[in-house]
């Protein structure tokens, strides 16, 4: 036992252009905080995450030594009730608890996240741009795009050929998927043109990804991929409804390209779904909504086993970007990991330094300080404390 206990908690709502990030501090009696997020900033959710946080924290987590991780980890599960069955909010707001918790036990010992979790198996840790495309519409203008991304040295990039900007001309805008699972064939059609323009763009040698979001069904989806596939394709994205692996795994057996999913999967329990109907070649967890660090290292074990690569799932802000960090330096099966460097400023602006900031060349540095290596500006998010638990 560390003989630290959690006094309370800060629960912030962080706008940043048209995300709203769910951030939490976590507080002990010896003066250590712990920071962590909740991955679900970027749709909607984001303030159930903050409702999620502070129940727990109150009902929980106050009192506890935060060094009993795992312990704490399976009170969450067992007794929130809703954890039992799944539910991004429920694990969005266990994986900012946990990541927290890490953070604080990493900072009492002095050592990285990653020294907690097994050690590192890598110095830096390839990444992919995504968030580059929102804009763009027509096939030349994700081409122009593109290009735009590779001179700045990125050699990996992933695009949504099917979805649209929803407000022309915002720098900072997000994108529009297709409704109903209805799919036109002029639509069908610009997706195709789309891909092959940001092919042409980048050359042979930059890797692209694709992502669908699982947007059509499968039998669309498979006639489409068919035509993508000649565009040399690492891997297609939610290639159909989260909730169906089986569906997912019919796409698998017929294209000619890997087929990833997993960042609206929660814990180990959803992954098992996905692994027993060998759906996947490279598996997703977002560590901001399944469950937390210790939680996704599971889950890429899993994944091991059933011969399957990780490929971190991250569209969070910069405390999820830090803690993905730390996580990634611990796996040995990493493939890349996503990374969002062209959000609104507001996004980089609450934390002392984003590891967004930090890519050279789609590469970035393990970090080395103490827990997760970041830490909250409190004059930018004092203005967006949403709740206060016990003593801070």
């Amino acid at each position: 036992m560390s003989g630290l206990r959690i006094t309370g908690a800060e629960v912030f709502v962080v706008p940043a252009g048209a995300q709203r990030q769910p951030v939490l501090r976590l507080h002990t009696d010896a003066g250590v905080t712990g920071v962590g997020e909740a991955a679900v900033g970027f749709a909607i959710g984001a303030l159930g995450a903050a409702g999620m946080i502070e129940d727990l924290v109150n009902h929980l987590i106050l009192g506890q030594d935060p060094f009993a991780v795992e312990h704490l980890w399976q009170e969450m599960y067992d007794h929130s009730f809703w954890a039992k069955g799944g539910g991004s909010v429920t694990y969005a707001a266990i994986s900012a608890i946990e990541t927290a918790l890490l953070d604080i036990k990493g900072k009492a010992l002095g050592l990285p996240v990653y020294e907690l979790i097994g050690g590192k198996c890598r110095d830096t840790l390839r990444t992919y741009c995504n968030g580059w495309s929102f804009t763009a519409r027509s096939a030349d203008e994700f081409a122009d795009a593109a290009r735009r991304v590779i001179d700045q040295g990125w050699t990996a990039l992933k695009m949504y050929p099917l979805a649209n900007p929803k407000s022309a001309g915002d720098d900072f805008t997000t994108v529009r998927h297709v409704s109903g699972r209805h799919l036109e064939r002029a639509d069908a059609d610009l997706a195709v043109a789309r891909v092959a323009a940001v092919r042409r763009a980048i050359g042979p040698d930059v890797e692209l990804m694709l992502d669908v979001s699982g947007e059509v069904t499968p039998g669309d989806m498979i006639r489409l991929a068919h035509r993508f596939a000649e565009h040399d394709i690492l891997f297609l994205e939610e290639p159909s409804d989260a909730m169906d692996p089986a569906g997912i795994r019919r796409v698998r057996d017929n294209v000619p390209m890997p087929i990833a999913a997993g960042e609206r999967v929660t814990s180990r329990y959803g992954f098992r779904q996905l692994f027993e109907h060998e759906a996947v070649d490279i598996a997703q967890p977002d560590l901001g909504n399944t469950g937390g660090i210790l939680e996704t290292k599971k889950i890429a074990a899993m994944a091991e086993a059933f011969n399957v690569r990780v490929a971190p799932h991250i569209c969070g802000g910069p405390v999820l970007n830090a803690a993905g960090l730390q996580l990634s330096a611990s796996l040995p099966s990493v493939l890349i990991q996503e990374l969002y460097p062209f959000r609104h400023p507001d996004h980089f602006a609450y934390v002392d330094r984003a590891p967004e900031l930090d890519v050279r060349d789609g590469m970035l540095a393990v970090r080395d300080e103490p827990g997760l290596g970041i830490a909250l500006r409190d004059e930018v998010v004092a203005r967006h404390r949403r709740a206060v638990c016990g003593r801070v």
